[in-house]
């Protein structure tokens, strides 16, 4: 069966290896010369020109993630080298905050949460108990809830620590909302496999990992180097090249593009919702299918992500993720994260990743609050390396959002984080949903 891939991102990727896997021929096809989409290596230099290779923006993943973390090991990587686990902790500069005690993080879920949650650092006993007593609520009640409610509204009641330095730093670092606006039935299925499902790989559900590596190679590059020496006959990965347009012709897909004009048997559409909605809107004429699949991704609100890059000469934070504390004016304290990249690489020393999500404002601004943050909460005088806002890093997860299908029409198949699924727009999401794409396609 011959088959395309259109889009080499984490979704583009994973369908890729997946369809090869199952006997297909695949050709992936990818607009830039970069694999990884908005998760993908960035090139840099210290203030020193030392050249460094950082991201379009700075990733985590979990233990939960089952899909992501299986397909990693499939094309071949360590991820006890490529991944830092750390048990589960939102820790502060001053030390405050949710951490796993280091005999807690031996115990089974939901053991090692409800530890962390009992012991953490500078929250009141009423306030530890609220928290636990609404934890084993969800539970009870399958982590289901009306489609309708916001994490805000589902946490009502729980005190104002709880929400401030757990429930707003987690729900807008996995859903890239704050809890008044986003859905409360997806923040459950994060939080029902991070905090009691089962972990994968050998990590702990709840743990979190942190790339050693730029994601390039984190992934993509190396599902790429994994297709050809394993499928080398049947599988191919064409970068610099452009799909414009695509059409039914006797049963098969027959697209066009930068130095294409070729018939597939089965199309996977793995580019972002913006780009698929506007080119199969364009090519849909008298197809009802392309053109009501189109309207659905077109219709999808967006939030963004912005990312600080910043060097300060031997800066090291007590941990290689610390929360960072909103104050009584947001603006002036943006970033909820921030990552000691030399903890992780020794490479990238004295580097530090702040975290801006559902960040707004321009570019500049927010670069110079974000500085001006470092500098008060972490004692640090930084010197700024490189600011990457990403406009439309994720679909708004609001209540009741109906995200368009992964089929498209008979042969054609969606693939991204913002198809139909239980997850938010998160490297998970789009694994799974490059996996399930390649799964339909073979039929």
């Amino acid at each position: 069966m011959k088959t395309a891939v259109v889009g080499a991102g984490w979704a583009g990727m994973a369908a890729a290896v997946e369809a090869a896997g199952l006997g297909m021929d695949v050709t992936v096809f990818e607009a830039t010369r970069t694999l990884g989409g908005r998760a993908r290596a960035l090139s840099t230099g210290k203030p020193d020109g030392t050249p460094i290779t950082l991201d379009n923006g700075q990733h985590i993943l979990i233990g939960a993630y089952s899909d992501t973390l299986a397909l990693m090991q499939r094309v071949g990587l360590d991820l006890r080298r490529a991944l830092m686990a750390l048990p589960l902790s939102l820790p502060y500069p001053d030390g405050t905050g949710l951490q796993t005690p280091a005999w807690a993080a031996r115990l089974p879920a939901p053991l090692d949460a409800l530890a962390a949650i009992a012991t953490a650092r500078g929250w009141r006993w009423g306030e530890r108990l609220a928290l636990i007593q609404a934890s084993l609520a969800w539970r009870r009640a399958g982590f289901r809830c009306e489609p309708t409610l916001t994490v805000e509204h589902l946490c009502h009641g729980l005190p104002e620590r709880v929400m401030q330095e757990l429930i707003e730093p987690l729900c807008v670092s996995a859903l890239n909302l704050p809890a008044s606006q986003a859905s409360a039935a997806v923040f459950l299925n994060v939080m029902r496999d991070a905090l009691f499902g089962r972990g994968a790989a050998g990590f702990k559900a709840s743990s979190l990992l942190l790339p050693r590596t730029d994601l390039g190679n984190l992934f993509p590059a190396v599902a790429a180097q994994w297709l050809q020496t394993h499928h080398g006959n049947t599988a191919r990965v064409c970068t610099g090249t452009r799909i414009t347009g695509l059409r039914a012709d006797a049963g098969q897909w027959h697209l066009k593009g930068d130095g294409v004009d070729e018939a597939f048997d089965r199309v996977v559409w793995a580019t972002p919702a913006s780009v698929a909605a506007q080119t199969l809107l364009a090519h849909a004429d008298d197809n009802d299918a392309l053109a009501s699949w189109a309207l659905a991704a077109h219709a999808l609100d967006f939030t963004a992500i912005t990312t600080v890059y910043a060097h300060a000469p031997g800066a090291r934070l007590s941990a290689p993720m610390l929360a960072l504390r909103a104050e009584p004016d947001v603006h002036t304290a943006p970033a909820q994260f921030v990552f000691d990249r030399g903890q992780l690489n020794p490479a990238d020393s004295g580097v530090l990743a702040f975290v801006v999500s559902a960040s707004s404002g321009e570019r500049d601004e927010l670069q110079a609050r974000v500085l001006l943050q470092g500098e008060r909460q972490l004692g640090l005088a930084l010197r700024p390396l490189i600011t990457v806002v990403e406009k439309r890093a994720t679909f708004a997860c609001t209540p009741g959002l109906e995200r368009p299908a992964a089929l498209i029409a008979p042969g054609l198949f969606a693939a991204g984080d913002y198809v139909q699924g239980p997850y938010p727009a998160t490297l998970e999401a789009a694994v799974r949903s490059g996996v399930a794409a390649a799964r339909l396609a073979k039929g």
